[in-house]
């Protein structure tokens, strides 16, 4: 049976997971209430947040289909996995055209020299404008430098919800069939009689754990056999190798992994029995066989330190509390998470996170209050680098799509902090303004974005590399409002309170010496008493006795908190709150 191998591309919330799960249902290779996106983070967030393993059987042959993330806090996942594959199905919402994500994946394919297939999905959506994103694809193609045989690729139409696939905007189109023999006439076979007849090669893109048979490794057989059972070298370097054991062996059908035997060169398979295997290393039969190229991975941009919690609330709700636990979690998560590096010299009391961003980050975090976990971390900061002399800093490209009338007030507060404009391009009533900002200067900035947009805009970055140090950034930061008293704070206070800034609590919530209940507009903090209540008198008078009513409050998320806390502050993550409280929980003097 032939092999086809080949990666879902695209900006997130395009639509590659639900291309993928049609082109699963269309095969049988599974019922419909069954989907790639089986994470439960992924289902409420409805982004993909791992690379996902699939496949499926269509004309006697065999596709295997990586499901890549489309977040850029992400990218780490999508980078390695385009070395294994043949061929990439580039996705583009045909109302939004081709995205900073689009970009990022389309280069990284081009550089590899994969030559990609088109797909412009949602293409009955109200404003689908299919014919000018094809344009704005093709222009995207030339600036990145594409080759004459990249630029001739082929396109396809789709409507991926509804599993409908057209060669042509006019055909009727009934199912996928054209993309599938799309991809079998496009795409090379990735098997050979002479790549079975070869040594084993085989390299790892992904790594996978499970609690019996520990780390696994998920690479490409690039030739020979590989069998359960087998001895095998893996090599890190030219210097450096040791000897395993294939424990256990298996390939994919479907979104499952099915036990095997032998698997041969072309296929994508899963190996246990390698206890220190990781990305990019080659797995051999022997030490002379020649090693792969390495698999880089792109470096953090930011970080933030994680310690235990240490609130006045801390062990009320966690199951794992200690500084032991912890670092035996967080060593558990650098099995599978390699965009992630953690310094677990606690000596001062934390462990340093570095992460690919805000999200990255905060996926982390989540997973381990759902397990029952208590941490508090620090505020954000970007990663500082000396390059040759020169301080460098994260770099960004931003991508704005907004109304006409709100242009002025993303321009003015994006150059506020130091983003420089490289682009602008109107466009059916809206504006679609393209920035490269330092990421200081847009940690904090997204909350701003909604409310000066008032939720019409879309706001999307990719991180762009490291560059010179600009400076100060001058942000306005909200202030903090800040409970001086313990108990449950009373709705007659909060009322009061509303005037000086929004809330971030509901009346009857538990509130300490130090945690923060809201934001001050203004910028300074105040330390105020959530607790106060209205004092009784035997006089009633008409109207002032009415009932109280309050703003809802905006609660704080993981994302939200590590958006606005400040730098005296700490997020406090347990298995049901999330709260903002000051690291000392007596207020400065004023001087």
């Amino acid at each position: 049976m032939e092999i086809r191998n080949i990666a879902i591309i695209a900006h997130v919330d395009h639509g590659k997971t639900a291309l993928t799960d049609a082109l699963m249902r269309q095969t049988k290779t599974f019922s419909n209430d069954i989907s790639m996106d089986s994470d439960a983070l992924e289902k409420e967030r409805g982004i993909t947040i791992y690379s996902k393993n699939s496949s499926l059987i269509y004309k006697n042959t065999k596709i295997n289909i990586l499901d890549t993330p489309g977040h850029p806090d992400f990218s780490s996942e999508v980078e390695r996995i385009l070395r294994s594959i043949d061929s990439v199905l580039l996705l583009v919402d045909a109302q939004e055209g081709p995205m900073p994500q689009t970009k990022f994946v389309l280069k990284k394919s081009l550089q590899l020299n994969l030559k990609p297939i088109v797909v412009i999905n949602k293409i009955d959506k109200t404003g689908a404008r299919p014919n000018e994103v094809l344009n704005m694809i093709f222009d995207l193609f030339v600036d990145l430098g594409a080759n004459d045989e990249q630029l001739d690729f082929e396109v396809v139409y789709t409507i991926a919800k509804e599993g409908i696939a057209k060669k042509d905007l006019e055909d009727k189109g009934k199912d996928l069939s054209p993309l599938l023999d799309l991809i079998l006439d496009k795409v090379d076979p990735a098997t050979s009689e002479q790549g079975s007849a070869e040594k084993l090669k085989m390299q790892p893109f992904n790594l996978a754990y499970d609690n019996y048979l520990g780390r696994m490794a998920i690479g490409r057989i690039y030739g020979g056999k590989i069998k359960k059972g087998m001895n095998v070298v893996v090599k890190k370097n030219e210097q450096e190798s040791r000897i395993g054991k294939i424990t256990n062996l298996y390939t994919f059908r479907g979104f499952d992994r099915e036990e095997a035997e032998e698997a041969v060169a072309g296929d994508i398979i899963m190996v246990a029995g390698l206890a220190d295997i990781y990305i990019g290393e080659t797995v051999c039969q022997d030490k002379d066989q020649k090693l792969f190229p390495a698999i880089d991975i792109d470096e953090p941009t930011i970080s933030l330190d994680l310690m235990v919690n240490s609130s006045p609330f801390a062990g009320r709700e966690g199951k794992f509390v200690t500084g032991s636990k912890i670092n035996e979690r967080l060593k558990k998560e650098l099995e599978v998470n390699v965009g992630l590096k953690i310094d677990f010299d606690t000596s001062s009391g934390y462990f340093k996170i570095f992460g690919r961003g805000e999200l990255h980050i905060a996926i982390l975090l989540e997973n381990m209050r759902r397990e029952g976990f208590e941490v508090q971390v620090s505020q954000p900061q970007v990663i500082i680098k000396d390059q040759d002399g020169r301080k460098q800093e994260p770099y960004e490209e931003v991508i704005v799509d907004v109304p006409q009338e709100m242009v002025g007030v993303v321009i003015e507060k994006l150059s506020q902090r130091k983003g420089r404009m490289v682009n602008m391009k109107a466009d059916k009533g809206h504006q679609r303004l393209v920035f490269e900002v330092p990421t200081r200067g847009i940690l904090g900035y997204r909350g701003d974005f909604v409310v000066d947009t008032k939720g019409e805009g879309i706001f999307t970055s990719r991180v762009i590399g490291f560059k010179d140090w600009v400076g100060d950034i001058n942000r306005h930061e909200l202030g903090s409002m800040v409970s001086m008293e313990d108990g449950k704070a009373l709705a007659y206070s909060l009322w009061n309170l509303e005037e000086r800034g929004g809330i971030y609590i509901h009346p009857n919530t538990e509130v300490y010496k130090g945690m923060v209940i809201g934001g001050v507009s203004k910028g300074n903090d105040m330390w105020v008493n959530p607790i106060k209540g209205k004092k009784l008198t035997n006089v009633r008078a008409s109207g002032s006795d009415d009932s109280i009513t309050l703003t809802s409050p905006t609660e704080v998320t993981l994302e939200r908190g590590l958006e606005i806390m400040k730098d005296d502050e700490f997020l406090e993550v347990t298995p049901k709150s999330i709260r903002l409280r000051k690291q000392h929980s007596i207020p400065k003097k004023r001087s």
